[in-house]
């Protein structure tokens, strides 16, 4: 969904290179150094496994696909000596505090997607520390790919009412927002953590209403209910929200608020 993304949006003057796993086995180190023949002025590494509650009885395979990936492109990348853009996330965090985590906060990750996405970013800046920009985001949703919105209005279409949980907060964001941003970091940003969400915060519930609301959807009720009604096997923070302004300072601008954001890609995808 996001490498898609990056594919589809890379800015004028760039011509990005895709690399997917059927190409390179990432956490190969040679299949890496054949990749990196040919010659990249940075990379923007956005793969990853983010099956959430499924690495929870699979942490070796997140292991790999997160932190030891980011080992072997860190490492050619510093070979190279040309910036790192390494794609984390807001639930590195635990969400014990209610203010939004600023670049400096302790990281305090819940479960094994967490464990394996922090152990991704300190690999990558132990390597590569002259060259690494970590960006952390949140709530992805965009074209191509699986995510929440996409959800909520498929369950719609079988049930009248859905109910979704209404004490976990977070930044919904689109990858039409987020891809921008990252091909600033690569370009312009100095080493060091980065946050990138769209503007302002919601629930899952406030999510689900504004996508039904946005698609027109007045046939499906959605009812608040708290996350100890859906146990699952993945804890998840009670509060995710990050402060994005180093990011931007660097813009000179935030991410779109996310219900503008959602209201544009509500709108492209129906049409």
């Amino acid at each position: 969904m996001l490498g898609g993304e990056l594919m589809r949006s890379q800015p004028t003057g760039i011509d990005a290179v895709p690399s997917s796993r059927a190409d390179t086995d990432l956490a190969d180190a040679g299949q890496v150094a054949e990749l990196f023949q040919d010659r990249f002025d940075g990379v923007i590494h956005a793969a990853g496994y983010t099956r959430v509650d499924d690495a929870e009885n699979d942490e070796q395979t997140a292991y790999r696909d997160n932190a030891e990936t980011t080992r072997e492109i860190a490492a050619a990348c510093a070979k190279a000596n040309i910036p790192l853009v390494v794609v984390s996330t807001d639930f590195v965090f635990d969400g014990d505090r209610d203010e939004p985590y600023g670049i400096d906060a302790t990281p305090s990750p819940l479960g094994a997607y967490a464990r394996t996405k922090l152990a991704a970013e300190r690999t990558a800046m132990a390597i590569h520390p002259k060259g690494t920009r970590i960006v952390r985001t949140g709530w992805l949703y965009g074209r191509g790919g699986r995510h929440f919105p996409g959800r909520i209005l498929e369950l719609a279409k079988s049930h009248d009412e859905l109910k979704v949980v209404d004490d976990q907060r977070g930044s919904p964001t689109s990858t039409v927002e987020l891809v921008p941003a990252l091909y600033v970091i690569l370009e312009q940003g100095e080493p060091g953590v980065y946050h990138a969400t769209c503007d302002g915060s919601a629930t899952w519930y406030d999510l689900a209403c504004a996508t039904l609301d946005f698609a027109g959807v007045t046939s499906t009720r959605v009812v608040p209910c708290r996350t100890s009604e859906f146990p699952r096997p993945a804890e998840r923070p009670r509060n995710s929200t990050l402060d994005c302004s180093r990011l931007t300072a660097l813009r000179g601008r935030p991410l779109a608020p996310w219900r503008d954001a959602l209201h544009a890609f509500s709108r492209e995808d129906s049409a």
